[in-house]
């Protein structure tokens, strides 16, 4: 079998902040991005549709090589991730492996709160879905987790509004909310891939006592753990520092926001799924 990128999956730009901490840690690797900007954003859509969009980028991954996906997408993760690995994976490919960004997130989250008291600022698929509940619960089980779902903040980020003050409002509310439910509440996970671009501001107006996680270090800690322990799986990836961006919306859009999620200019073409 040829050696082939790892596959990296979005709804649109926010996977790129995890692409990035990923690059960093594993710099050897080959990597193919696609996010499926013309479809975005997955936040609101039913979990049928969301499962749907994503098994198509799944396939398309596979269709160019890639022995390993990562879904890099908290609501793709929450509404998708376990229905392709126990149906569909057996069936389209079963020597490749498609993992998610909740499950290495909930294996260590515990271990940053003193109180034993968790928050989780998500969209409204990842908090509806209850997967940090969930996964949280089966590595802390004494662990208290609130959530806060904040409808505005992808768009706010998306249509380069983050920075301003018009931002303010809509972040302030939601800490406070999510406060409001728990004020012992010493950690707060940021659980969508866009919400590092607004760390500023949520770290602006919370207190100094509660920490703020981002998870891109941890997705590519536990990404690099996973192939340590998978050899067979390391050696399908191929290793050339080199990383392709594809997208299924305008290209040039594309490029224009995702450097403000990379860091770094980005070229990319343009794909259909």
């Amino acid at each position: 079998m040829q050696a082939a990128p790892i596959g990296v999956f979005d709804s649109g730009y926010g996977g790129l902040t995890i692409l990035k901490a990923i690059v960093n840690e594993l710099p050897q690797y080959d990597y193919l991005y696609l996010g499926d900007n013309a479809r975005a954003p997955y936040g609101p859509r039913s979990f049928e549709q969301v499962y749907e969009y994503t098994l198509q980028a799944v396939e398309w991954f596979f269709k160019q090589g890639c022995p390993l996906v990562i879904l890099a997408c908290n609501t793709a993760s929450a509404k998708a991730l376990r229905t392709i690995q126990q149906n569909n994976l057996e069936k389209l490919a079963p020597g490749k492996r498609v993992l998610g960004v909740i499950r290495p997130t909930s294996e260590v989250i515990g271990n940053f709160s003193k109180t034993g008291h968790i928050g989780v600022l998500g969209t409204k698929g990842t908090v509806l879905s209850e997967s940090y509940l969930i996964e949280i619960e089966k590595f802390f089980p004494a662990i208290k987790v609130s959530q806060e779902a904040c409808p505005m903040w992808v768009p706010l980020i998306e249509n380069g509004e983050y920075q301003k003050p018009g931002a303010d409002y809509f972040v302030k509310q939601h800490i406070e909310n999510l406060l409001q439910k728990d004020d012992k509440i010493d950690t707060i996970v940021l659980a969508c891939t866009h919400y590092p671009l607004l760390i500023n501001k949520i770290k602006q107006f919370t207190p100094q006592r509660i920490q703020v996680i981002d998870q891109g270090k941890i997705v590519a800690e536990s990404l690099k753990n996973y192939l340590q322990r998978h050899s067979d799986m390391a050696s399908q990836c191929s290793k050339g520092g080199s990383i392709q961006f594809c997208s299924t919306g305008d290209s040039a859009d594309f490029d224009e926001h995702a450097a403000n999620f990379f860091g770094k200019p980005v070229k990319s073409a343009k794909i259909e799924l």
